[in-house]
Parts: structure tokens; sequence; C-alpha cells
């Protein structure tokens, strides 16, 4: 049985390796963290499966002439893709050493295979998005006629804030906005889990805000990998109020581009939708006070033309009533003589017939008609019963008058 001494088996290891590796080679991993010293950039790799669960993992490094070399080839774009949570398709030279063990030595990079894996990964995530019906969601959130109390989450030290503010604050216009600041990051790998629990603080005090405002600076196209999180993507989509997102990108779009209720270019673009939006209520208040106005007006000047008229036919109305009853008036006063005599004349014919008619019914010439008239102690008699018998009564003739005695009702001389 042999036995080796761990050095002995290193340094066999190691010339395997270097037998079987004698160039660079390209591959595919993800940093798992990445850290610096004196210049040296360490890297841990990780291969995930399916589940997320860790297939293999190794050393990394990248010494400093080399990540010189890599910053000249690929410029900024080196320090956006060698970070933490980021996929990386690489060149690396493999070595063993007896006493350090296996280590990967990055020799380039491939930054479009990154921005690929993201590119892929956010096309999974919109397709969940619509799956779940979340795209349209936040759009579909009513943005009060005026926009004036704005949660803003951002980074205090990005950018863009800056410029929003003072943009707000000097619009041409003179509206008052209120603003509060809730603090998250924008960029690195816990951009994620601040922005949903910034975004979490807003939603438990949605009825004191008209509006979510996310704002940062330009960037790099990877610098906005946290901005196509699922689960952030979830979040705004389902905030009880309308989220405006400006992060500071000209072509490319993020997923929460897509869900917000408005994405704009710009963090100042953001404050210049909120001023446009107020001074288009403003406006639309103005249109409507003219419109009134003028109605207003229209209507006035017709009750004037209608009242005018109305006066003018009661002028005429009165005129006319005047000048009837003028008529009427000079009428009765040619009529009054014509009919005074008239009725003089109709009174005095009524006169002289009942004159004729009492002269007619007087005693006198009743008497002379051959008619008599009976008394009986001064009073007319009409029946022989109010006379008693035996006594005497009077009748009245045209020549003289007569006394006769009742007896028993038949009266003689």
């Amino acid at each position: 049985m042999n036995v080796y001494q761990l050095n002995e088996l290193n340094n066999f290891i190691r010339r395997v390796v270097a037998l079987n590796f004698a160039q660079p080679l390209w591959i595919e991993a993800e940093i798992a963290q990445a850290s610096r010293s004196r210049g040296h950039l360490y890297l841990d790799l990780v291969q995930k499966g399916d589940n997320n669960e860790s297939l293999a993992q190794a050393q990394g490094v990248l010494w400093e002439n080399d990540y010189r070399k890599l910053r000249i080839n690929h410029g900024l774009a080196l320090d956006q893709v060698l970070r933490e949570g980021v996929a990386l398709k690489m060149q690396v030279r493999v070595e063993f050493h007896e006493r350090y063990g296996l280590k990967l030595h990055l020799v380039d990079i491939d930054p479009a295979y990154t921005l690929g894996q993201l590119a892929l990964q956010r096309r999974q995530t919109l397709a969940t998005l619509e799956k779940e019906g979340l795209l349209a969601l936040n759009r579909q959130k009513p943005l009060p006629h005026v926009l004036q109390r704005i949660a803003v989450v951002s980074s205090e030290g990005a950018a863009g804030l800056q410029d929003f503010r003072e943009h707000l604050a000097q619009n041409a216009f003179g509206y008052q906005f209120h603003v509060q600041f809730f603090q998250s990051s924008v960029q690195g790998r816990n951009a994620e889990t601040e922005l949903i629990a910034a975004l979490q603080t807003v939603a438990l005090r949605h009825d004191k805000f008209d509006a979510v405002v996310l704002v940062r600076g330009g960037g790099a196209r990877l610098d906005l990998a946290a901005f196509d999180a699922l689960e952030l993507g979830r979040k705004v989509a389902a905030m009880p109020l309308p989220v405006l997102v400006g992060i500071g990108h000209d072509v490319d779009e993020t997923v929460l581009d897509l869900v917000a209720h408005q994405s704009l270019k710009t963090p100042t673009a953001v404050a210049d939708f909120l001023v446009q939006h107020n001074l288009f209520f403003e406006n639309e208040i103005l249109r409507s006070a003219e419109t009134l106005q003028r109605y207003g007006m229209h209507f006035l000047n017709v009750a004037n033309l209608d009242l005018e008229r109305q006066e003018q036919n009661l002028r005429w109305g009165v005129r006319e009533k005047m000048q009837t009853a003028a008529q009427n008036i000079h009428r009765a006063q040619q009529m009054i003589p014509v009919l005074t005599a008239q009725i003089f004349q109709n009174q005095t014919s009524n006169l002289d017939r009942f004159e004729s008619l009492c002269a007619a019914l007087h005693p006198d010439a009743v008497l002379k008609r051959g008619f008599s008239i009976t008394r009986f102690e001064g009073k007319i008699v009409t029946n022989p019963n109010q006379v008693p018998e035996g006594s005497a009564v009077q009748v009245q003739l045209k020549e003289g008058e007569l006394r006769l005695k009742n007896t028993r009702n038949l009266f003689t001389e």
C-alpha cells in the first residue's frame, strides 16, 4: 500500500492541471461574492441548478495588472459586470497551487453574455407578470386631478434626486408640492430588498399621498438590474397608488418601466410630468371658467333682450290700453246725455203708465163701473161671516150710501 504526502499529491495534481489546461478556457458561472484587497479582486464562483441549489463552486481571482488591462478593453462596463449576483462568461486560466489549492485566474470576460442573461431573465419576469395579470394593474389606478403629495423612493446620493427636487421647487407656475423622501438603494445587491421595503412603507400610508415617484440618476444597463426583479415588479404593480418611474436611461426599458403607471426618461422628466399634469388641470379649470362665463354672458344677453322685449310689449300694451280706455271714456261722455234722456223718457213713460193704472184701480173708478164697497164698523167686508147677525153694514155706491142689516147672512134694507 503506497502512502503519499499531501504535498506530493498536490504536486501531482498541479502537474496534471498544467498538462491538461495549458491554455485559458471559457466558462460560465455566477459571482456569489466579490471582495477587493490590495488592488486584486477575489471571487467566489458558483453554478446553480434549476432549484437554485449549488452544483459547483470555485475560487477565482483577478490580479490588479489583469484588471487594468480588462478595464482598458471594456471600460466602465467591467465594474458593472464584476459584482455579486451577476452571471459571467469568463476566460480563465486554471491553476493549482500545492499550498493554496485550485484557483481560476480571470483573463477576459464577455459583457455581452451577462447582458444577454439579464435580457433572458427580464423576458421571463415579464411573462410571469403578464400571466399573473400584473403588467397593466398599476396603470389602471386613476391619477388624481392634482398631484401634490408625493412619496419619493430613492437613494439620498442618487444623481437625479436633487435635480428632481429643484425642478419641482422652481417650477415656473408656482405650484406647491409636498414631497416626503423614503431612503433606498437604487443599485447593487440590496437594491431590490430596500426598494420593496420602502414601497411597503409608502403603501401602509397611501392615504397621505397622491402618487409614488421612484427616481435615480443615469447609469449603464447593468446598473438597472434591480429594476428587472420579479418581486419588485409585483410590488409596484400591486401598489395602491400610481407609481411614476424615472430611472435615468434613454434606450433600455426595465420591468419597472412596463409595470409602473408612468415611465419617464429622467427624474427631471418625472418632475415635468407632475407640473404638466397639474397645469393641464388648471387649464381645464380656466377653460371651464371661460366656458361658464361665456354661457353666462350668453344667457344674460338673452335674458336682457327678453326683458327689453317684455318692457317694450308692456309699454305698448299700457299705451294701447290707455288709448282704449280714453276712447271708452270719450264714448261714455258722448253717450251719457243720450242715455240720460232715454232713461228719463223711459221712466216718464213708466210713471204715466203707473199713474194710469193707479187711476184705473182707484175706488172711485171702480164705483163708477157699478161696483160697491161694503164696510162694517169702518172695515171693508169681503166675507158675510165678518158681520154678526143683526148688525148693520154701510154699502158705498157711486151716488150715495146704503145701510143694510144682516139677517141670517141675508142683508135687508
